[in-house]
């Protein structure tokens, strides 16, 4: 019960950023080794997730570009559509997920993600069509979302003061795929053809699955009850949205989610204006990006180690900030080193969003409901990774290429002031039962 006077009870342990975990009917926290264990092989199958995810991103472009159109569409849309069809059809599929996800199991959720997507990207090596690519693409959001399965399972073992820590392992993995898989994915493509990059992609995911399948014990499989008695799935997701301060940490989700993808779409067309030779263009797309991503692992395990001891809520908004006065600066470089050193600050940057977001979605959060509060948080992502392409293809055609950096600084600038204004450092109003 709260205490009377709204604060909470003074035998409540308060945790990092001043929330108190609920502590009814919560489960035993599972052993060290335990928790660790599942930690260790999510990193070995995130890892080998981006990298085969990513090692088709910075070329999907260029690869649209290659197809070319059946319907008489534009390069431009299609371009877009490629990116914004798989967000939008997982912005409705990833709750449904996460519902299913505390009622059945996480790790089902993670080795459905793997295996269905192995399968989805080794088919899109032999579309014939942009408009196929789109049109799989759609199906792959329906069926994936890797990132949101392995949060909510790593997030409903690890003990809620070591998050920021399980959390930066996650990105770490996930940083180093991204900084690996575009330099891969560029050479395959550059030496053998785009399309054999799709095979690296449904080998990889192929291969986390079945790590997972095989490895992965998960251990509060007996809290779980597949019935129907309990809430149903709109009043899990009204509760979730409905908990103090996880509607401000969706907001900036979405921001920051918005503004990162913004530039994906454009990144290789921009590059193409500076250089001088653009034979090597998908190798210098991917150094650029995972050079970036390298930033990030660097300092995500760092910064998700210092969000469990400061707070979390410190570090997400220091780093929104230095990230929005990082973006701006890159709509004015003259020549591809200059956008490589600062893409490799705004890594490091990002190195702090990574773990601090899903970190505080946990500590926002109860115990048992970790499949559908980032199934919430998978879908607003989606939402953004939906609109982004089509806003920044927009804001290219509109103003220019370089505007597209202006409006991702803007929209990480917002996220920071947000997070200020709408995350308490002490918000000792909180209380559960």
């Amino acid at each position: 019960m709260s205490a009377p006077n709204g604060k909470l009870a003074a035998n409540r342990p308060v945790g990092i950023d001043g929330l108190a975990p609920p502590v009814a009917d919560r489960p035993e926290p599972p052993p060290p080794s335990l928790w660790k264990r599942t930690l260790t092989i999510m990193f070995v199958a995130q890892l080998m997730t981006a990298v085969g995810f990513s090692s088709i991103n910075p070329f999907l472009p260029l690869y649209v570009q290659e197809l070319g159109s059946s319907s008489g569409l534009g390069v431009e849309i299609l371009v877009a559509l490629v990116f914004s069809a798989q967000a939008f059809t997982m912005m409705f599929a990833s709750p449904i997920w996460g519902n299913l996800a505390d009622r059945y199991g996480r790790k089902l959720m993670v080795v459905r993600a793997m295996l269905g997507g192995a399968v989805l990207l080794l088919l899109m090596a032999f579309v014939r069509s942009a408009e196929q690519l789109v049109a799989l693409r759609a199906v792959q959001g329906l069926v994936t979302g890797t990132i949101t399965a392995t949060n909510a399972l790593v997030a409903s073992d690890a003990p809620r003061e070591r998050v920021g820590y399980a959390m930066g392992m996650l990105g770490v993995g996930s940083g180093l795929g991204v900084a690996l898989g575009p330099l891969v994915g560029g050479a395959v493509a550059d030496l053998l053809g785009y399309r054999e990059a799709f095979y690296v992609t449904a080998v990889m995911l192929f291969c986390a699955g079945l790590l997972v399948l095989g490895g992965v014990h998960e251990e509060h499989m007996r809290d779980m009850d597949p019935s129907h008695s309990g809430p149903t799935a709109v009043a899990r997701w009204k509760h979730a949205l409905t908990e103090p301060g996880m509607l401000v940490i969706y907001l900036v989700r979405f921001l920051t989610q918005l503004g990162q993808m913004m530039i994906v779409p454009i990144l290789p067309l921009f590059l193409a204006t500076l250089l001088l030779d653009t034979s090597r263009l998908n190798t210098v797309t991917g150094v650029v990006t995972g050079v970036s991503a390298a930033a990030t692992i660097l300092s995500a395990i760092y910064l998700g180690r210092l969000g469990d001891r400061i707070g979390h809520r410190t570090v997400l908004v220091s780093c929104t900030l230095i990230a929005a006065a990082l973006y701006w600066p890159m709509s004015g470089v003259l020549d591809s080193t200059q956008l490589l050193v600062l893409y490799a600050l705004v890594g490091a940057a990002l190195g702090g969003v990574v773990p601090s977001i899903p970190a505080l979605v946990a500590r926002y959060s109860r115990p048992g409901e970790e499949g559908t509060v980032y199934g919430l948080e998978n879908s607003i992502r989606s939402g953004a990774r939906f609109l982004a392409p089509l806003i920044g293809v927009w804001i290219a055609l509109q103003f220019g290429l370089p505007m597209t950096f202006v409006a991702t600084a803007l929209c990480f600038g917002l996220a920071g002031i947000l997070a200020v204004a709408g995350l308490a450092r002490h918000p000792g109003r909180l209380s559960y039962t």
